[in-house]
């Protein structure tokens, strides 16, 4: 009887298997993603977003307790919660198939259908929406305040004026816009509301322009253009009283204002503003200010005040910032623009570019930068209180970057510049900067760090300035009230450089964790663990992990926990109320890899004690970052596997967890996988891993096709969940799994002046220690790569026949040639890439040109007798794309099997959608024919004449051979 039982759950089991239906690129657009997570203040709601790839995704909001009481919002985005946790407020986007029907009869932008604001009563879940809103805001503290603002209202008569077509805004953009910096006419504005949620009351102001709350709400400061069409509204700057709704019109005249910011307890305001004639050109603007004292704002700084250097004015670009303690403003100023000459006829002038050997930067790159160097300004303060006003401008042309210390509260700020050696950026891909103390009072400086390659960061305090120094791995303080350098790891043998670095450059740090209360300690990471240092050297350095992660092979990192939109130092309780720095007794929440199994999870670690971090989980499963409620112990994130699609959890202690979402239960209806750890000696004796990936109807008894897909290091994926998605290029791996495909994905590390060499030891070893097992058809292997993969794909043809089909995405395949070539993505000079970074050659061409030509596919294809597509598209803006025409052409010149695809006007990796899906058929196509003995599409045996194309895209099959 149990040998009958047994049997027949086995061809159960096997009936399972056989109903699950294999992956189609059908699937696509409805497969599910988790977005933003968001708690209230007070830890009693959740919201999260479940996305489609296509079409409409939903925000769902989650009590926590005692009810668990739900809601959903169709189409919901950008939520946020009110400070007090009792609304939320949300823009609610509109339906998919509306913004595609409106775009097929090519709308202007002012006639597409816009978002709405829904707000949620927490209280009672009722829901109320308002339809066409253009931003909105809750203050960051206080009570239930909400202003919103309104789109431009549409235009009901028959002929509607001419609109200049404008780019579509992405859903994330819900602030409203600035006006231009000299723009030649003010934009009429829309009509804000401010009410308050809990009383009921709102005000409606017409003709908004822009808009801001004091941090503690009580106070709204706003733009209002005026129109033509209504003598009845005035413009200028309003400040609205949202406790006792009174108005004070603080500026009486019509302009342009923007950038409105009040210090930290919203007592000041400071804006941006000018009030030339609209048809000015290039406006004068000023820096305003206002007090609660004040019925009207003044003119802090004009262009003429004491201090402005010549040729200089203010910046209509610049930020603004108060110092914390509100005595001091940072603003920036700019050289005076120039009007347009129009006395100059277009067409008798030369356009020409002029590239100098003196030049700072290659031409490429000052026309890529031109737009943000326009707008660039240099940083100036202003003592709001002193007797006698000027500037005092801390930055400049030669000394062009700076920050804050202390929140602005300290006398100095820290300046620093690359002047002087730019040049060399061309070939080193960064360079050397010097870091300065400028005074605020006085403009001085102090030279401080000289030549420095690496990291600086100042404390929060701003009592010592922290740096790395990437040319003897090194960190070191510079205490500023003294002057004194200290040699932070002076004896100490951990290395706090990348341990792994296979660049031929200097190794990178492993970064910061971040400081201690008054500036008393620093906490650094090694490879593994995390190490507290006293910035005076006084003390002992401590490894505040015990060297529990290098011991055990774990990587203990603080787990950087969100709360609202700021991504803070770890917290494992509440912390301090700036979250700026740790507290001395403070309880590290700790992010933890485990290297040897892939597993991750959290553990606590209290900063002063002397005991072994805690493990809280460990599990086969990936994490989000974490997100904390402000004010209560409540953290909410998601977590998945290459099993479980990611779901959203909510959790006090880490220990015990709800789940609150369901994404993508409709995997359970087809063929998925299964991931696994694969460990191999190369023939060298270097120690690999790299994953295996097997289709969940996994047979031994049976012979399996498979591809290889690889860059540099994946294994760290292992539990990552991949959702099937058209991707931008890279292997779709969870489709052709379901497809009963194998997939490997090893790791790869580098030899300098050898990338392809070590490309064979490490991917071809690992083909061949998986040839090994009789599932693995040792006939049947393809290689797939992008960009960096995708040149490893060139190089291996040309190296070995062992894959039966190749497909290469971005390659070079030329390193004398793309040596000198232009990532016109940034406008810089490749020869960084082969110098001292990813293509790993270590020297010049003219230093080591047999490297260059040994690592250079192009000059091996005579040996080349795997079938190869070439991705290359001719908007590329990191590899030539002219690497890719080398490819085909010379292949072609030597009759082998061939394809180029070009995707019009695409990037390095593809980005509009229905390229992506364009690629994922072809790709199966080109492999299921290679590797499954399928028939080929129609592209591939007579490819697409240029006449058809728009027309017919050859994804039929055929009989014939390509």
């Amino acid at each position: 009887m149990q040998k009958k039982l047994i049997l027949f759950f086995v061809l159960l089991s096997g009936a399972v298997f056989a109903q699950k239906k294999p992956l189609d690129h059908s699937v696509y657009d409805s497969w599910q993603s988790v977005g933003s997570k968001q708690l209230s203040s007070n830890g009693l709601w959740a919201n999260f977003i479940v996305n489609v790839q296509e079409g409409d995704g939903n925000l769902y909001f989650q009590e926590t307790a005692p009810t668990n009481r739900k809601l959903k919002v169709n189409r919901g985005t950008n939520a946020s919660f009110s400070p007090d946790s009792k609304f939320a407020a949300l823009a609610i986007k509109p339906l998919f198939k509306d913004v595609r029907t409106a775009k097929i009869k090519k709308k202007k932008p002012d006639e597409m259908t816009k978002d709405s604001l829904a707000i949620v009563n927490l209280t009672t879940l009722s829901v109320t929406k308002i339809p066409r809103i253009k931003s909105f805001t809750f203050p960051e503290k206080g009570v239930a305040i909400i202003a919103y603002q309104f789109e431009k209202p549409l235009d009901t008569s028959k002929k509607s004026r001419p609109t200049s077509a404008m780019p579509e805004k992405n859903d994330s953009d819900f602030f409203a816009d600035e006006p231009a910096a000299g723009s030649a006419a003010s934009k009429e504005g829309t009509d804000l509301v401010v009410k308050n949620l809990i009383t009921g009351v709102e005000k409606t102001y017409k003709y908004v322009t822009e808009y801001a709350f004091s941090k503690n709400g009580k106070l709204l400061a706003f733009a209002c253009s005026g129109s033509k069409k209504d003598a009845t509204v005035k413009p200028g700057v309003f400040l609205l009283n949202t406790e006792k709704w009174t108005l004070k019109n603080l500026v009486k005249e019509k302009g342009n204002f923007k950038s409105f910011v009040f210090d930290e307890d919203g007592d000041h305001l400071a804006f941006l503003g000018e009030t030339d004639p609209e048809k000015k050109e290039i406006k004068d603007y000023n820096v305003y200010y206002n007090s609660l004292t004040l019925d009207t704002a003044q003119i802090l700084v004009d262009n003429e005040i004491a201090g402005m250097p010549a040729k200089l004015v203010v910046s209509a670009d610049g930020r603004l910032n108060f110092s914390k303690d509100g005595t001091k403003l940072f603003f920036g100023i700019a050289p005076v623009k120039l009007p347009k000459d129009t006395t100059l006829v277009d067409f008798e002038n030369a356009k020409v570019d002029i590239w100098g050997y003196k030049d700072d930067y290659l031409q490429t790159v000052q026309l890529k930068n031109v737009e943000r160097e326009q707008r660039r300004s240099y940083l100036t303060v202003i003592d709001i209180f002193s007797a006698d006003p000027k500037i005092v401008p801390l930055t400049d042309v030669k000394l062009p970057d700076a920050s804050l210390l202390n929140e602005g509260d300290a006398p100095y700020v820290l300046a620093s510049t690359d002047f002087g050696n730019r040049i060399a950026s061309q070939w080193t891909g960064g360079t050397k900067r010097d870091y300065y103390l400028v005074d605020v009072k006085n403009g001085s400086r102090k030279k401080i760090i000289e030549g420095l390659n690496g990291n600086v960061m100042a404390s929060p305090s701003g009592q010592y300035i922290l740096y790395f120094n990437r040319e003897n791995s090194n960190w070191y303080t510079y205490q500023v009230a003294t002057g004194k350098i200290t040699w932070l790891n002076n004896g100490l043998s951990v290395k706090f450089a990348d341990e792994e670095n296979d660049v031929p450059d200097f190794a990178g740090s492993y970064g910061v964790a971040g400081w201690t209360e008054d500036d008393k300690s620093v906490l650094i990471y090694d490879r593994y663990d995390i190490w507290a240092f006293s910035p005076d050297g006084k003390s002992a350095p401590k490894n505040v992990t015990i060297g529990f992660g290098r011991s055990n092979n774990f990587t203990l990192r603080v787990e950087r926990v969100s709360i609202g939109e700021e991504r803070l130092l770890g917290r494992g309780g509440r912390g301090n109320g700036d979250d700026k720095y740790f507290k001395k007794n403070e309880v590290l929440l700790l992010d933890a890899f485990n290297n040897t199994t892939k597993e991750n999870g959290f553990f606590r670690k209290a900063i002063n004690d002397n005991k072994l971090p805690e493990q809280i989980l460990m599990e086969k499963a990936k994490f989000s970052s974490v997100v904390k409620a402000d004010g209560a112990e409540m953290y909410i994130y998601d977590k998945g596997s290459y099993i479980n699609s990611p779901d959203v959890y909510l959790t006090k202690d880490f220990k015990t967890s709800t789940k609150i979402s369901n994404t993508n239960p409709q995997q359970a209806n087809y063929n998925w996988g299964t991931s696994e750890l694969v460990k191999w000696t190369t023939p060298k004796g270097y120690k690999s891993e790299g994953i295996l990936y097997k289709p969940e109807n996994f047979d031994p008894n049976k012979k399996y096709p498979m591809i290889v897909y690889f860059y540099e290091k994946l294994s760290e994926g292992l539990y990552s969940y991949q959702a099937p998605a058209p991707t931008p290029s890279r292997l779709n791996i969870p489709y052709f799994v379901s497809n009963g495909y194998l997939v490997f994905t090893p790791d790869i590390s580098y030899e300098t002046g050898h990338p392809g060499k070590s490309a064979e030891e490490f991917i071809n070893s690992g083909v061949e220690y998986l040839k090994k097992n009789a599932w693995v058809d040792g006939t049947k292997i393809g290689i797939q790569g992008q960009s960096w993969g995708g040149y490893q794909v060139a190089h291996l043809i040309t190296a070995t026949n062992m894959y039966a089909a190749a497909w290469a995405g971005a390659p070079v395949v030329n390193m004398t040639s793309a040596y000198g070539g232009i990532r016109w993505e940034s406008g810089m000079n490749r020869q960084f890439q082969y110098e001292k970074t990813q293509s790993r050659i270590g020297a010049t061409l003219w230093e080591k040109p047999e490297l260059y030509i040994e690592n250079s596919p192009l000059f091996n294809f005579p040996k080349v007798n795997t079938p190869v597509v070439v991705m290359a598209n001719d908007a590329d803006g990191a590899v030539p794309w002219y690497q890719g025409i080398e490819m085909f052409t010379g292949l072609r010149r030597l009759g082998k099997p061939v394809w180029l695809l070009n995707y019009n006007n695409e990037a390095h990796n593809l980005v509009q959608r229905q390229n992506r899906k364009d690629i994922q058929i072809r790709e199966q196509q080109f492999f299921d024919y290679y590797l499954k003995g399928a028939k080929a599409p129609a592209w591939m045996v007579n490819g697409i004449p240029a006449t058809e194309k728009g027309k017919t895209w050859g994804f039929e099959l055929t009989d014939e051979k390509p």
